[in-house]
């Protein structure tokens, strides 16, 4: 009976103790996303600006005070942003906010259609303050992050297959908030550098590549969008 008896009680404690093993993680994790917006709001009054080391010329210059509009000021707007006003708008749905400095020339994906896609990024680790990853240098001029992208009827689905994100990360799944601007950019080619869409976005770690998604930390990316052979 006594071994019974101790038996029972281990048990009951080791359940105890499992319940409070979770809520001390669910509660990591909640705080971890708590401390992930309250990123994102200094990031919207201060931006950022790092300087090249070799010159005075910005290598990411982001304004702050930025100007969040809602997204029904954004659709009677045409699907624009200010930029003059630095204007970024909140998508509800996913968190993920976007500025569009050039719409591109060319024509949006269009429905069932899939094309590949060119992007020259920077990546901002908002959390640590820091250019986590990036393409956009003279030795990686020739070798731009690719994707093969299909629009399933207004769900963007897209792969890399080549290029620094799938690299790094080790992975050929898009990060969700790259896929937020298709709905709105035109996919031009290389006629001249005004006519490649080109956007800023402040993605949560919930849209984010894996590696955000695991430690939980947001990330700001300027991207050109363009059209591939």
């Amino acid at each position: 009976m006594k071994a019974r008896h101790y038996g029972l009680l281990l048990f009951v404690i080791l359940t105890i103790c499992s319940a409070f093993c979770a809520c001390d993680d669910d509660d990591s994790y909640a705080d971890r996303r708590e401390r992930e917006r309250s990123q994102i709001s200094a990031f919207l009054q201060n931006g950022v600006q790092i300087k090249s080391e070799n010159s005075d010329e910005y290598v990411l210059n982001v304004p702050g005070n930025i100007k969040v509009i809602s997204e029904n000021e954004f659709y009677a707007n045409d699907s624009t942003t200010d930029v003059s006003k630095n204007e970024y708008v909140y998508f509800e749905n996913t968190g993920v906010y976007m500025q569009i400095i050039r719409k591109g020339t060319g024509e949006k994906l269009g429905e069932g259609r899939a094309a590949t896609i060119i992007n020259r990024y920077i990546e901002f680790n908002i959390a640590t303050d820091t250019i986590q990853s990036t393409n956009r240098t003279q030795a990686l001029s020739t070798s731009p992050d690719i994707m093969n992208c299909i629009n399933n009827y207004g769900v963007f689905t897209a792969n890399f297959t080549s290029g620094m994100m799938l690299t790094l990360y080790n992975s050929n799944s898009v990060p969700p908030g790259w896929l937020v601007p298709l709905s709105f950019i035109n996919l031009g080619r290389q006629d001249s550098e005004e006519g490649i869409a080109l956007v800023r976005l402040i993605v949560p770690s919930t849209q984010g590549q894996s590696d955000a998604s695991y430690e939980v930390y947001p990330c700001f990316y300027e991207i050109s969008y363009q059209r591939g052979r």
